[in-house]
């Protein structure tokens, strides 16, 4: 039923919806590192066809609203990225009915008015992505509105009609039987993430002829970002490289001859299985080996064994401490030929048998690489930089300009904030197990940070707080010895606004190998909040993170308790 959801419509953007030169597009964009790789490669299509545009960050609901309300007169048509997908649009923003809104988001569920929605509302969607979206006729029909619909269905083609019909159908009371509550119940009951955005733009690029390699890079980054941030399963991320890996090729094969011309601000892109090691070719090797979350929970570096089992590791390489203690770059070259080899012999030893990742490189000229990974954490880090520095849109302009490779200057300044940012995060994560702050509350582990915290304004941002929280369920799942803990979620806390008396609050699923990274607090912290009428703010385009009045926290967590129970 939802076939219209297909590259076509991206087309339009160029060819027949937007008479060139006359019309402007408003592209709200996440604050996210995929979107804003997603931003990247339509940014460089619109240059290519001269579609001019208006780019607004936007980071949550609130300001999508705000956003929307101040340029509804001069536009008409809208591209939301990462953004849009998982709440009725029509409804929020209450648009007029010749506003056309293009939707690239890679949240999940989408919404199901936004999928029947064809005539205001055009899905960007890889056709290959499961969507498992609940047929029209079990949603949307009844008896009485399929009479209605026999006699009008000639009239039901205009875009008033239909978007009347719509609201008729969600307010009739057949809606709401028991049977269309459960369709609906198990449909939104979990929120996950598709195909990354940054990936359908490529994608659609490609469609058109029109891909370049720093597109493709793009792409790249804006998957490795989801992996990252432990948003995908291991099982869509190989697919999802499979997939890159031939572009990969088909944009960067050279014969031997080629390879003595490059010149010196050339770029080439390379598959490769490199280590699971945070920023470790910009950091020293062992610097990158405490902060790295794998390498941390697996040795337990937060006890004095672990920090014994960690020289015992190095001893096992037979890698020298002064030489893993010094910069990568200023390691002797005899023993960086064979590194790689040698981490991963050692590491199957110690228990650490997924140390080696499948992932991409990026060389510019003869002197800078860097991997993909180190591209997610210099940009996010960005975009999450705590010390003010102008308007609230700096970092997130900062941010975009670090993906270009002009920009060198702004990614090597990302990413001694992402080597802060991982310090941090694992100081906090030693402290939390030490001091056995992850509580058992039944069915979900509990966390909450003070206020005077080392770093805690660093975590009251919503990514360094997931980062944080993954990192610690992580560590957690390795220090218990209780079996039932290392089933359970996470619940995280730590203080937003102190003057207004506000929490932020994110849930995570289980650590299980098997796991799908459904995360089902969304749908169960509207329910607490609702039971308790406790002052919540659902802001975020994650609906598993809320903000939280401080005094509310006890109320809402033991409806939580009682709702998962």
């Amino acid at each position: 039923m939802y076939q219209h959801i297909r590259f076509g419509t991206y087309v339009n953007i160029f060819n027949t919806v937007i008479p060139l030169f006359l019309q402007r597009v408003l592209l709200l964009v996440a604050s996210d590192v995929d979107a804003l790789c997603a931003c990247k490669i339509l940014q460089a299509l619109f240059q290519c066809d001269h579609v001019q545009y208006t780019l607004v960050p936007v980071s949550g609901w609130q300001e999508l609203e705000t956003a929307f309300l101040e340029h509804k007169d001069q536009f008409k048509y809208f591209v939301l990225i990462n953004c849009g997908a998982n709440v009725d649009l029509l409804e929020i923003l209450q648009p007029e009915e010749d506003t056309l809104f293009f939707v690239c988001d890679s949240h999940r569920p989408i919404n199901v008015v936004n999928v029947y929605n064809d005539t205001q509302i055009k899905l960007l969607v890889k056709q290959d992505d499961d969507l498992d979206v609940p047929a029209y006729d079990d949603i949307f029909r009844d008896e009485e509105v399929e009479e209605e619909d026999s006699e009008n269905e000639s009239d039901a083609s205009e875009p008033s009609e239909k978007r009347r019909r719509f609201e008729e159908v969600f307010k009739c009371g057949g809606f709401f039987s028991l049977f269309r509550r459960e369709i609906l119940f198990d449909y939104e009951q979990y929120e996950y993430h598709g195909t990354s955005s940054a990936m359908v733009m490529f994608d659609l690029a490609w469609i058109m002829s029109k891909d370049l390699n720093d597109m493709l890079w793009w792409a790249i980054v804006g998957l490795t970002d989801q992996w990252v941030q432990d948003k995908i399963t291991q099982m869509k991320y190989v697919t999802d490289i499979g997939i890159l890996q031939r572009h990969v090729s088909r944009h960067n094969h050279r014969n031997e001859d080629e390879e003595n011309s490059l010149s010196i601000d050339c770029m080439r892109i390379a598959f490769e299985y490199d280590l699971r090691l945070a920023l470790y070719q910009h950091w020293s090797l062992y610097e990158s080996l405490c902060n790295t979350s794998y390498t941390s929970a697996s040795l337990k570096l937060w006890s004095v064994q672990g920090q014994k089992r960690l020289q015992e590791f190095l001893a096992d390489m037979g890698l020298p401490l002064k030489q893993v203690k010094q910069k990568f770059n200023s390691m002797d070259m005899s023993l960086k030929e064979n590194l790689r080899e040698m981490i991963e012999e050692s590491a199957n030893k110690f228990g650490m048998k997924d140390l080696r990742v499948q992932t991409f490189s990026i060389h510019f000229g003869f002197k800078n690489k860097f991997s993909a990974s180190d591209i997610v954490y210099a940009t996010a880090s960005l975009m999450e930089n705590i010390e003010k520095e102008g308007p609230e849109t700096t970092n997130f302009i900062k941010a975009l300009d670090s993906l270009s490779r002009g920009n060198l200057d702004k990614l090597h300044q990302g990413l001694d904030l992402a080597k802060k940012q991982l310090r941090a995060i694992q100081q906090t994560v030693a402290s939390c197990i030490c001091t056995n702050l992850v509580i058992s509350q039944g069915p979900f582990l509990y966390c909450s940070l003070m206020e005077g915290t080392p770093d805690v304004k660093l975590f009251s941002k919503p990514v360094s707080l997931c980062l944080l929280s993954k990192y610690l369920l992580k560590s957690f799942v390795c220090s218990t010895k209780n079996k039932r803990c290392k089933l359970l979620p996470l619940i995280m806390a730590a203080p937003m606004d102190v003057e207004q008396g506000t929490v932020i609050m994110v849930g995570i699923p289980p650590e299980t190998e098997s796991s799908d990274k459904k995360n089902f607090f969304g749908r169960a912290f509207e329910k607490a909040a609702d039971s308790t009428n406790s002052r919540t703010l659902h802001n975020h385009f994650d609906m598993s993170i809320i903000e939280l009045k401080t005094e509310d926290r006890s109320k809402f967590l033991d409806a939580l308790i009682s709702l998962l129970s």
